[in-house]
């Protein structure tokens, strides 16, 4: 079974609106993308929805723990490039991070997990093997 860690929201709507707020007019966004996991025979299957991402705004790793890490990080320039007459009149592309820490399973190649990035959507294979009984 894999297991998903995430941060409880413990406080009231209204405290985490006013921490939540950015003063220069727009709410903070929230990074954590939409995920799925399926389960077959040889493998558990993992998407999460990554539109504007590349294989490069992305990290997928095994921790000291056996627990899948996934970090996302999606940075925007803040300085304009090119004709110094031109500039921004409205600027709402921000900058978002992610990281989401799942327990492994006993019965995952660690060493054998595989991640892809196509038309938006992050797949992670994590192939299964089959754990031996211990004889009392």
């Amino acid at each position: 079974m894999l297991l998903a860690r995430k941060s409880q929201d413990f406080f009231p709507t209204l405290f985490n609106d006013l921490f939540d707020f950015n003063w220069n007019g727009n709410y903070a966004v929230n990074a954590a993308p939409q995920m799925n996991i399926k389960e077959n025979d040889a493998s558990y299957e993992m998407e999460f929805s990554v539109p504007g991402l590349t294989k490069d705004d992305l990290n997928i790793s095994v921790d000291q723990d056996d627990n899948l890490v996934v970090e996302m990080t999606k940075k925007t320039e803040k300085e304009e490039k090119g004709d110094k007459n031109e500039h921004y009149l409205r600027h709402e592309f921000t900058s978002s991070q992610f990281k989401e820490i799942m327990a492994l399973p006993d019965n995952i190649y660690k060493d054998k997990i595989d991640a892809k990035v196509e038309n938006g959507i992050l797949k992670i294979s994590l192939p299964k093997h089959e754990i031996e009984a211990v004889q009392p």
